[in-house]
């Protein structure tokens, strides 16, 4: 389980970077959801690394959602 939570976290680190580029912060509405999912599959395992790393996505994304007004 948590082999599954690291890939789905990187998968949204790295489409995270990508929507760090100005103008492309709506991409954040795609991103977060799926940080969930790998958090909660993090959640159900016993290692602590999947679940770190996508709570880390999850604040990023809604640190710039928040600074850009959820468009920016």
């Amino acid at each position: 389980m948590n082999l599954i939570s690291i890939l789905i976290g990187l998968f949204a680190l790295v489409w995270a970077f990508v929507a760090f580029l100005p103008l492309l912060g709506w991409m954040y509405w795609f991103i977060l959801p799926v940080a969930v999912v790998g958090l909660a599959i993090g959640a159900l395992s016993s290692h602590r690394g999947g679940r770190n790393l996508n709570l880390v996505v999850l604040v990023v994304g809604a640190l710039r959602l928040m600074i850009g007004h959820g468009i920016f």
